[in-house]
């Protein structure tokens, strides 16, 4: 990959830019209304020919349209051991001006090598985006991580680009005193965190956690995720129970009982959410071509207002 060569001990450090405006994904983290985001998946590296070009217009299309509404769009990295297109090459080489690049976030792994990771983030900010996501990566593939825990390299950003936003994870399925006491320990080089994706089957431990949250005081936003549940195919099911918990029976009912769609699946899960009284949200697993679309119903059906789309305003 791009980065993975580059000398190493090298010295990198942050780029200087001609204009150093605030980002506007900063002020909207901060921002009490509710906060709808996207996790989308860059094209896999095995498609060839039409389907290459076809995958490629799809995020295009999607970036650019999600971008340009009260949003935040993500950019997986391998996602859950899946060959992916480079997310910040496909953006840099493909968004042009089109995309409202303040608000477009990609992850980083720490699957790939150390000198990789930190020229990943010199390009980030030299192409203007707000920060990473940077977290330790999926194990089920195997990969050896360049460091050991994602902290790490959090705290090695933070020195190196003090003004890029840095987010990170927490799983409500582990021990909710010690998950925030993880991110208390790294709150320095945190403006966010993530959430294993969770069901309104089983809000118990996402509650759990928001509430050791304010027990302990931790100020970050959170956002919550969502998983786009396409149907309730056992096989689809039981692939997924190796990388999140899936509520596979009650699932089967919301799909086949009720009559369920999709998007009303999501909406439920969301809605549920706002309840609980949360405010930021991630839905992952979106189809890319349809992902701008469905993302606008959801965010209706749930009770959230319609997501605004402005005018494109040119990122300097």
């Amino acid at each position: 990959m791009a980065g993975g060569h580059e000398r190493p001990g090298c010295q990198v450090t942050e780029p200087q830019l001609p204009h150093e405006e605030p980002f506007r994904l900063r002020q909207r983290l901060a921002d009490p209304h509710p906060l709808l985001a996207v996790e989308l998946r860059p094209p896999r590296r095995d498609l060839d020919g039409v389907r290459a070009m076809e995958a490629w217009i799809d995020v295009y299309h999607a970036v650019h349209r999600l971008s340009t509404r009260d949003t935040v769009v993500f950019l997986t990295d391998n996602a859950i051991g899946t060959d992916e297109e480079e997310n910040l090459a496909h953006l840099t080489k493909n968004m042009g001006t089109d995309a409202v690049r303040e608000r477009i976030v990609p992850f980083l792994t720490l699957k790939h090598p150390l000198e990789y990771c930190l020229r990943y983030a010199v390009r980030a900010r030299r192409e203007r985006f707000p920060g990473l996501v940077v977290l330790g990566g999926d194990p089920h593939d195997g990969i050896e991580r360049c460091l050991p825990r994602a902290w790490q390299l959090r705290k090695r950003l933070r020195r190196e680009h003090p003004r890029m936003l840095l987010g990170g994870w927490a799983n409500p399925y582990r021990e909710p005193a010690e998950q925030v006491g993880f991110l208390l320990e790294h709150r320095d080089d945190l403006d966010f965190v993530l959430t294993q994706v969770v069901s309104h089957h089983e809000l118990g431990p996402l509650q759990q956690l928001v509430r050791e949250t304010e027990r302990q005081r931790l100020d970050l936003p959170l956002f919550a995720g969502v998983f786009y549940y396409r149907s309730a195919r056992s096989e689809t099911l039981s692939r997924l129970q190796q990388f999140l918990p899936v509520p596979a029976a009650e699932l089967a009912r919301d799909f086949n009982e009720r009559g369920l769609s999709a998007d009303e699946v999501a909406g439920e899960t969301l809605r549920r959410l706002i309840e609980i009284g949360l405010t930021r949200f991630y839905i992952s697993n979106l189809a890319t071509r349809s992902a701008a679309s469905r993302l606008q119903r959801i965010a209706r059906d749930s009770g959230l207002a319609p997501l605004r789309t402005e005018a494109k305003r040119r990122t300097i």
